[in-house]
């Protein structure tokens, strides 16, 4: 497939009710694995791809080393990539778009693109995000890509009483709609895992929802049953693997 035929490949993978799930890589080995193992498409985490190169999360990973590891994916398999982008290491709407611009170079067909100030404090306000997420919009239009933008709120991550996410729902709701307009494909609420609420956010969603897997959180069929179009791993596949990495290194080390 071609960049184009694996942008509409991956939108199409995205059905409420019938989620593609993404078990989150963080280079070209990785990427070799899960398509081995099933995958339809393929993603990065931003916390993975950051730890494999010994940076800690929130954009501390060189942009270039971002792009140079999309590439190296991209140039061994022929799936769909989408690339965890964080902030789009730019709180302007025009470094967002150029940024951005660098990972379709590459050939990746998506991003998750989130609204936390990356080495701030807080969300940007709707608009702000929305601005940026219709910069990235234009770009990819002027390249006659329809790239993926997974549109990312941070507003459940943030918040670590799980008691006061019913409070954010409504917020959540309105910036959901306020990323669609503005070019959004898909609608990331990581953080989220009360059955209820998820339901809800589906419900009101116009895009397809994207559910994170972290402890507590629904299994794959009944996030499937609230209506979640998308399910992701996030940074738990790393963290398994470099568990299991040391477990191995010291059973032979207590050996010796």
């Amino acid at each position: 497939m071609n960049q184009i035929e694996k942008a509409k490949a991956f939108a199409a993978l995205h059905k409420k009710g019938d989620p593609i799930v993404l078990y989150n890589i963080w280079d070209a080995g990785t990427a070799k694995a899960v398509t081995e193992a099933g995958a339809k498409a393929l993603a990065t985490g931003s916390w993975s791809v950051a730890a494999a190169h010994g940076f800690a999360d929130g954009e501390k990973l060189p942009m270039q080393v971002l792009v140079e590891t999309a590439k190296s994916i991209t140039a061994v398999i022929d799936l769909p990539l989408s690339v965890d982008f964080e902030g789009a290491y730019s709180a302007e709407p025009e470094g967002a778009a150029a940024n951005a611009a660098r990972l379709v170079d590459v050939g990746a067909i998506g991003i998750n693109f989130e609204d936390r100030v990356v080495a701030g404090e807080g969300l940007y306000p709707a608009e702000s995000q929305a601005a940026r997420i219709r910069a990235i919009r234009a770009m990819a239009d002027g390249r006659d890509i329809p790239f993926f933008i997974n549109a990312r709120t941070d507003l459940f991550l943030a918040e670590g009483d799980l008691a006061k996410h019913a409070g954010l729902v409504d917020e959540a709701i309105e910036r959901g709609r306020a990323y669609a307009a503005a070019g959004g494909n898909g609608f990331f609420v990581p953080g989220l895992i009360d059955p209820a609420l998820i339901e809800k956010i589906c419900a009101e969603s116009s895009l397809p929802v994207n559910i994170m897997m972290r402890a507590g959180a629904p299994d794959v069929k009944t996030l499937a049953k609230l209506g979640v179009g998308r399910i992701s791993y996030g940074p738990g596949p790393y963290r398994s693997m470099m568990e299991k990495l040391k477990q191995e290194a010291a059973a032979i080390y207590s050996t010796l």
